[in-house]
């Protein structure tokens, strides 16, 4: 399982460099009392990564922990967890560790579905930066791929140094990259010092260190794209070529600043236009098609959504541009969903269908975690206003999904209407309407989000009662 290399004489050569390269970096970029947290998989490249940063945490006055993502896609992964374990108990680096479970959405790669696991683990790490072992080599292959794919010019841009959230405090350039941030909703931000580092600087890091590290048997296989790509191309290229890690690393840092500057123009050609996560359907109509695109692909971005490839993107376009104001407009993204409501547009992440008999129980909990709603609903305390006590207790109280001709009477000097056309009065967009979990006293429909209760079940002056709330869960790609 393990791997290590013996100490060569000269192996010792690119240690010291590596070290310096990698501390004045972080330098730039890190303050003393901050959090880092690294992406340990057990591979030589983070092995070597959380080695180096464990060696110079007290210079740079920073608090280092490691987190490992068990993938669960290979026999050996939980001997890859134990073994990630060992090395940080060794070290007193503190050690987490999480399982996910991949799977392959319709238009995705196995390998991109697992990276898309892997950085939703990421972006709940209580720390201030995540930080990753992506190296020189590793942004070649990305450029590769993604040229061979077709991709644009933020494709092509490669990796940057530094991504964070937007409002973030410290600037991409202060990590020597003009590469915007793909996705405005990451936190924490993700750093990757070892980018102007190539393999073969970690191979000798490692041998001088005596390092020990596992090896993934998957690495080998040349069905995948990437590995294809390091066995089978870019051996021939190096020997034609033997300085073309440096010049597709600085080709993707020329394509990078490229990008920040439509990013720039994106941002001009959307302001005012995005709210809330929505966009105006009018600031698209108002460009040319080339900066209509351009505002898309920057919209998708900041919603975390992978992009679109240019047909399905110009196809988004073509909908959105000739739809009639009030059309239902909805652009299939894989595992999000583009729509179109009030002239607005919205990035939708889906879910599984609820099945119309769903019912879950409440039995006086506080808060109530509905994942299959994408949410959680609170039940919260409360005297003389939402639900009377008294009142839920002659039946059993149910949460439910909508079924059609649900009816409820939130204001006293009115009749009952349909929850249909109290929904749209309340201008919710259609999809969520069939997303939103409705309280029932026995058969009758108590409460519903942004609606309110019924006038039957409010509570009186002074009565105890509960009042709901709904809060859909702030994840990427969510309206």
């Amino acid at each position: 399982m393990a791997s290590s290399r013996k100490r060569s004489r000269n192996a010792s050569a690119g240690a010291p460099e590596l070290v310096a390269s990698v501390t004045a970096l972080l330098a730039g970029v890190v303050g003393r009392g901050e959090r880092l947290t690294v992406g340990l998989s057990g591979g030589i490249d983070s092995v070597v990564l959380l080695d180096v940063l464990h060696r110079v945490r007290g210079r740079l006055g920073v608090k280092l922990s490691a987190v490992h993502v068990n993938h669960q896609l290979s026999a050996d992964a939980g001997r890859w967890c134990a073994f990630c374990r060992r090395f940080c108990r060794a070290r007193r680096i503190p050690f987490r560790s999480e399982k996910v479970t991949v799977t392959v959405a319709r238009g995705d790669s196995l390998e991109a579905q697992a990276r898309a696991a892997r950085y939703e683990v990421f972006a709940r790490q209580p720390c201030d930066y995540v930080v990753l072992a992506q190296h020189q080599d590793d942004q070649v292959e990305t450029l590769l791929l993604q040229l061979l794919r077709g991709a644009g010019v933020k494709g092509l841009a490669g990796m940057p140094v530094l991504r964070q959230a937007e409002g973030g405090r410290r600037k991409a350039e202060a990590a020597g990259s003009t590469h915007p941030p793909s996705s405005f909703l990451l936190r924490p931000a993700i750093l990757r010092p070892l980018l102007e580092v190539t393999r073969a600087d970690i191979e000798r890091y490692a041998m001088a260190r005596g390092l020990r590290w596992v090896e993934d048997d998957s690495n080998a296989d040349i069905r995948f794209q990437r590995n294809f790509l390091r066995h089978e191309v870019l051996p021939g290229i190096a020997q034609r070529f033997p300085a073309y890690r440096a010049t597709v690393a600085r080709a993707a840092r020329h394509l990078a600043e490229s990008a920040a500057l439509l990013d720039d123009l994106a941002a001009c050609d959307g302001a005012g236009a995005i709210e809330e996560g929505t966009l105006a359907v009018a600031a698209l109509r108002r460009l040319s098609l080339r900066r209509a695109r351009n505002l898309l692909r920057h919209f998708l971005a900041a919603r975390g959504v992978s992009m679109p490839n240019a047909e399905r993107l110009d196809e988004a376009l073509r909908q959105l541009l000739t739809a009639k104001h009030d059309a239902q407009v909805l652009v299939d993204l894989g595992g999000h969903e583009l729509r179109q409501f009030a002239n607005r547009l919205h990035v939708v992440k889906r879910f599984a269908a609820l099945p119309p008999d769903y019912a879950r129980a409440w039995r006086g909990q506080r808060a109530l975690a509905l994942p299959e709603f994408g949410g959680v609903l609170t039940m919260a305390s409360a005297r003389g206003a939402g639900l009377s006590l008294a009142k839920l207790a002659g039946h059993p109280v149910w949460i439910r999904v909508r079924r059609g001709g649900e009816r409820l009477r939130p204001d006293p000097r009115r009749p009952r209407r349909t929850l249909k056309n109290l929904m749209q009065e309340a201008h919710i967009p259609p999809w969520e309407r069939e997303r939103l979990p409705l309280v029932f006293c026995g058969r009758e429909l108590a409460w519903a989000p942004v609606i309110g209760a019924d006038c039957a079940y409010g509570a009186a002056p002074g009565e105890r009662a509960v009042a709901p709330s709904w809060r859909p869960a702030s994840t990427a790609g969510t309206s």
